[in-house]
């Protein structure tokens, strides 16, 4: 038996990366899924395309999750599309990086207002619509242990992530709905490639400090997403859960 049947998803920032491996994962246990993009209709169409050639059922859907009435109309889509809502996946992320003295108060808006205000927007929308046994899962990083430098901008909002997790957890809660975070380690995404990180000295480095020993990939945290959107992780919420290769 598939472990998501008869479930419904939103996974936010779908249309690559660990967003798209997270949608596929959850398609194949049996969840419908709604494959959000913001700009890239053409990966999210793609990703959608692979869910169903598998036999999965899935629709993308544009939206800019820092907008309220974006964040509202996804969760409609998914209601309307699929008569429910039972997993959050609050993927949508955005990072540049900059020594101190070159932060901006552009820098900080852009990724404040995608990382952490469209997480809100999104779950406030979701979790008006979700009922006992829903799963919200917000992709966090490990930069919030590790803090490397010319991240604070981009470490503060994860650190925001980390502490909204635990917070909602509570508030959610006594309706039986479990708010937990995944903080991914370096992932081999195609925003790693096109910032230049692939085959660079820092890859070389992280790999070094990694237990295991090289760079985390897509797969690797769209498992954990899947279990957290399942019955198996019942018990669990308000965790952050590290996936990072032992690098912390």
């Amino acid at each position: 038996m598939s472990k998501l049947q008869n479930k419904v998803a939103i996974v936010t920032g779908a249309s690559k990366g660990i967003g798209a491996a997270i949608a596929i994962a959850l398609a194949a246990e049996g969840a419908a899924v709604v494959v959000n993009y913001a700009t890239s209709k053409a990966g999210a169409d793609a990703v959608v395309a692979k869910i169903v050639a598998a036999g999965g059922r899935a629709v993308a859907v544009q939206g800019d999750v820092s907008e309220l009435a974006d964040a509202r109309a996804l969760v409609d889509a998914a209601t309307g599309q699929f008569g429910r809502l039972d997993i959050l996946v609050n993927n949508s992320g955005v990072y540049s990086f900059a020594p101190l003295e070159e932060i901006d108060e552009a820098q900080y808006r852009r990724q404040f207002d995608v990382n952490v205000l469209g997480l809100l927007l999104t779950t406030q929308a979701a979790a008006a619509k979700m009922g006992e046994g829903a799963s919200i899962i917000n992709v966090s990083s490990v930069v919030t242990r590790v803090t490397p430098p010319h991240t604070a901008v981009y470490s503060g909002t994860k650190g925001a992530v980390d502490a909204i997790t635990g917070v909602l957890s509570k508030e959610l809660g006594a309706r039986g709905i479990r708010v937990n975070a995944i903080n991914p380690g370096m992932v081999e995404t195609e925003g790693t490639h096109s910032v230049g990180v692939m085959g660079s000295d820092l890859e070389a480095e992280t790999i070094a400090q990694t237990p295991l020993g090289r760079i985390g990939q897509p797969d690797d945290i769209a498992t954990i997403a899947v279990f957290l959107g399942s019955d198996d992780s019942r018990w669990l919420s308000g965790e952050q859960i590290v996936a990072s290769g032992g690098l912390h």
